[in-house]
């Protein structure tokens, strides 16, 4: 298998070289991946000026391509610059949920929605802030449970969630608003988005956001097809 691994926690996060060991498993890696953070830049796209991409040897026997853009860029960069096949792209880990809305501003998922656009299935792999560094730990799991439901077979494009020690994995949906934000000024004509969370807890399990609150593994196959077929229907009907 040809795996290509990005994220948007640029170069150096701190969970990028156990994810490269963890997928060295599964087949072949090429690692392209931001230079710098690009946490919720979303789906943007550089087309106005030229962008670096460097090669970096990230351990002495792994070199990876840093690219000055977002982690849709370094999709875009490995298929159509490169023009390189994969069979499969993982995006993460995430330091931070992509759950619920707040998976339209992720870089990481936005990555794995470019590659879906090119033909290559792919991952998104996210976990909390202070489960951070064992999100890998779980990996093993995961994949198990993606091979023996042949979930890449049913479908292309899945966002997955990893708490600590989780209880389980279940299918999800996406849930609702998970943060939102404040706005501060911090001098004069100079404001800065501060976070806060928005979540109320609903008790379904086939949420994303509550599967996560409970302890599990919250697996969700998304779709890159934005129509709302309900009113589409509605208005092109005789």
């Amino acid at each position: 298998m040809r795996i290509l691994i990005t994220n948007d926690d640029s170069v150096s996060a701190e969970q990028l070289l156990p994810l490269i060991s963890f997928c060295k498993k599964l087949g072949d890696i090429t690692v392209i991946v931001p230079k710098i953070e690009q946490s919720g830049k979303s789906h943007g796209i550089e087309i106005h000026k030229p962008f670096e991409v460097q090669k970096v040897q990230l351990a002495p026997d792994i070199e990876v391509y840093t690219v000055d853009s977002t982690p849709a860029d370094c999709v875009r960069f490995a298929i159509l610059g490169l023009n390189m096949e994969f069979d499969l792209v993982i995006s993460g880990i995430n330091r931070g949920y992509n759950v619920g809305m707040d998976i339209l501003y992720s870089g990481t998922v936005s990555a794995v929605r470019e590659a879906a656009l090119l033909g290559v299935s792919a991952i998104a792999l996210s976990t909390s802030f202070k489960d951070y560094d064992s999100a890998t730990d779980h990996l093993d799991e995961v994949f198990a449970y993606i091979e023996q439901n042949k979930l890449l077979k049913h479908h292309n494009l899945y966002n997955i969630n990893i708490p600590k020690n989780p209880k389980g994995i279940v299918i999800t949906k996406q849930g609702g608003k998970y943060y939102s934000d404040t706005f501060e000024e911090v001098e004069k004509e100079m404001f800065i988005a501060r976070g806060k969370s928005v979540y109320e807890y609903g008790a379904d399990p086939t949420l994303d956001t509550d599967a996560v609150t409970d302890g599990y593994v919250s697996i969700t196959p998304l779709t890159i097809d934005v129509t709302d077929y309900a009113v589409f229907k509605k208005l092109t009907e005789k």
